[in-house]
């Protein structure tokens, strides 16, 4: 009796699904799509069609806490996609001490997608897939600022989605290491993006796209994971373009800790095992065996959340969860992998903005002991810096910062790239709306294009956007959706984007005044007095 009224669900779940199908291009109809794992009811906004709060993987939970993302269980009758679910697990902004912020949970790995209404299986439409920043410890696919919209408007199918995040993302214990030895370790979150690439390689034809055509991106940490895909051989052939903002490129930065002591290198002398070890101490936890690690899971999310942050030892400077040199998953960095021409051979977008961050990855308190750090290059950096020794203490640090951690390294990525003759469009944001140049006045600060490359802009504290705001918005969304069409940004009415030309000193810029085109980059002696630090330090 049991098996007949599944049936019976089954067969009433596939005529509403069959005659809700002829409505999908109704104003105001509720979208079905029959995925992979059953049926999905989303909403229509209008002309856009979004499907929110998608399983892509199980809950990560009990003893799956540490282990590769698990299949979904298929469901039986038609699931509401109208609602985002919960998001990653974090800390988060305001969020108290013990405890992760509102509205995140462990069970947080669903993904979300935009789309035209109407749209057909079988369209074809290109995928573009956002994976958020954050530095590896905050951050979601359902921020407001991540909208699909504009993106659905002119024809692509946009996907966002949560990862594991802070020490449940990026964790590593002797235990673990022997645990399942067949199984990749230390980096969950790189396979929760692979598990939502291959999501979409299997269901994006369903909702209209085209899985032969998908383009990633992503920002900050998103960036660096898009870096990482570049270069981790599961990931090959999940995604046929990318677009890096502010990744940076270099080994310096979140790109690969060793996970055993005895792998340790300059950049990361302590290893990734040895801060796990530290954290089970910190809890009381002793040994390293299975009995260890049953502990460390049975511990509650808050627990392990705990600001994403562990020390090198007692007394020891913070240091931030982070991508993890494995061995078999992550088998290489990506600068390793870039000089060595393995990267994934797909079309590439990269670049950063004119100023990141004022401090944090370089500090110094006078421009004495910011020059000195350069070392032997000391004379070259103060011609590049302040040459004629009025440079703003403050501005000359904020532009040390952002060359090293974000523009040369995009440079270097550049270089690569076109040396192994795979074309490579190089961009400067530098473009400050009206309303925020009295907070940005050295120029665009880390993650301000992200509202342009959405055109979504979203007014905060009292900030107003101006039709020359606007006017950029529409042009770099314009120009990330070209890209992810044909792999060129280029468009009837844009200006021109040429090829990055590693032989030439030039720059596609989104310039202060609003104005964008290929121009002389100013920055050349900058970058390559910090290229020169990166090779002697090597």
């Amino acid at each position: 009796m049991k098996k007949i009224v599944i049936g019976l669900a089954i067969i009433i779940s596939c005529s509403l699904y069959a005659q809700q199908k002829i409505d999908n291009a109704t104003p105001g109809a509720m979208p079905i799509v029959k995925t992979a794992s059953g049926l999905l009811r989303g909403m229509n906004e209008g002309d856009v069609s979004v499907f929110k709060g998608i399983p892509y993987a199980a809950p990560p939970v009990g003893e799956f806490r540490w282990r590769p993302p698990q299949p979904i269980e298929a469901w039986v009758g038609v699931r509401d996609a109208s609602k985002f679910a919960s998001n990653f697990a974090q800390a988060g902004w305001g969020a108290a001490p013990g405890s992760i912020s509102e509205g995140s949970s462990e069970d947080g790995l669903y993904l979300n997608l935009w789309l035209p209404a109407g749209t057909k299986s079988g369209a074809k439409l290109p995928v573009m897939v956002w994976i958020h920043g954050g530095a590896f410890v905050f951050g979601s696919g359902s921020q407001p600022d991540f909208s699909g919209v504009q993106f659905a408007k002119q024809g692509v199918i946009l996907v966002t989605f949560n990862y594991r995040l802070g020490r449940l993302g990026f964790f590593a214990f002797p235990a673990l290491s022997k645990e399942h030895p067949e199984e990749p370790k230390g980096n969950y979150a790189y396979m929760d993006q692979i598990a939502a690439l291959q999501w979409v390689k299997k269901n994006i034809a369903a909702f209209g796209g085209n899985p032969k055509n998908v383009t990633i991106f992503g920002e900050s940490a998103g960036g660096v994971s898009v870096h990482s895909l570049l270069t981790i051989p599961a990931a090959k052939g999940l995604f046929h373009k990318a677009i890096i903002e502010s990744g940076g490129g270099r080994d310096g930065v979140l790109t690969g800790r060793p996970i055993q002591e005895e792998n340790t290198d300059p950049h990361y002398p302590v290893s990734a095992e040895t801060i796990g070890k530290n954290f089970a101490t910190k809890h009381d936890i002793e040994g390293m065996d299975a009995t260890a690690l049953a502990k460390l899971r049975a511990l509650s999310v808050a627990e392990i959340v705990d600001g994403g942050q562990e020390t090198n030892g007692p007394g020891g400077l913070p240091i931030y969860s982070g991508p993890i040199l494995d061995g078999k998953l992550v088998v290489e960095t990506a600068e390793s992998a870039y000089k060595a021409g393995r990267q994934a051979r797909v079309p590439l977008l990269i670049g950063s903005n004119s100023a990141e961050v004022p401090a944090g990855f370089v500090n110094a308190k006078s421009k004495e002991e910011l020059l000195s750090l350069f070392g032997n290059s000391n004379k070259e950096a103060t011609v590049a810096y302040d040459a004629d020794g009025t440079a703003d203490f403050a501005k000359m640090l904020t532009l040390v910062n952002t060359d090293k951690v974000w523009a040369e390294p995009a440079r270097f990525t550049a270089r690569a790239f076109t040396a192994k003759s795979i074309p490579v469009y190089m961009y400067l944001f530098s473009y400050v709306p009206t309303a925020m140049k009295d907070r940005m006045k050295y120029g665009a600060s880390h993650a301000s294009e992200i509202p342009f490359v959405f055109d979504n802009l979203i007014e905060r504290n009292g900030s107003k956007f101006d039709t020359k705001d606007q006017e950029i918005a529409k042009l770099m969304n314009t120009y990330w959706i070209n890209f992810a069409k044909t792999g060129n940004p280029n468009g009837k009415g844009l200006p021109v984007w040429p090829v990055y030309d590693s032989a030439k000193n030039e720059i596609f810029e989104f310039k202060p005044d609003g104005s964008a085109g290929n121009f002389f980059d100013y920055r050349k002696a900058r970058l390559d007095v910090i290229e020169k630090a990166f090779e002697d330090n090597k």
